[in-house]
């Protein structure tokens, strides 16, 4: 069964760290680009980092680099977020989402979508 599984998701104080899991099943993992994104109450969604089927090449949003840093396991199945110096604004869901090359900042391009997992930045 296709599926991807965010996990890690909770509440976090400003200035905190939280790790996001995403794992994957069901299909080709290590051909895809694989992208989290993420979604503010009353904002539209938007690409927050993208790594490449190797795991050699990331991009991610401006306002995340230095803070948020992207990572895969091809032999788990598995992409990692670990968000560091966390801020009110990073709050909102977050998803995973699979592309295939060249796609992978583009929402109309995903292939696969996990269901979300919530991530709160408040003190």
């Amino acid at each position: 069964q296709l599926q991807l599984v965010e996990s890690g998701g909770g509440l976090a104080q400003p200035g905190g760290s939280l790790r996001l899991s995403c794992s994957a099943s069901g299909f080709a993992f290590d051909n895809y680009n694989i992208g989290w994104f993420r979604q503010a109450p009353g904002k539209e969604r938007e690409r927050v980092s993208c790594i490449s089927p190797n795991g050699r090449n990331t991009n991610s949003l401006d306002s995340v680099k230095g803070r948020f840093t992207m990572s895969r396991d091809n032999a788990k199945n598995t992409v990692y977020l670990q968000m560091n110096s966390l801020k009110p604004e990073d709050t909102a869901v977050y998803y995973c989402a699979a592309l295939l090359p060249p796609y992978c900042g583009n929402q109309s391009k995903v292939r696969y979508w996990g269901q979300g997992t919530q991530v709160t930045v408040s003190s």
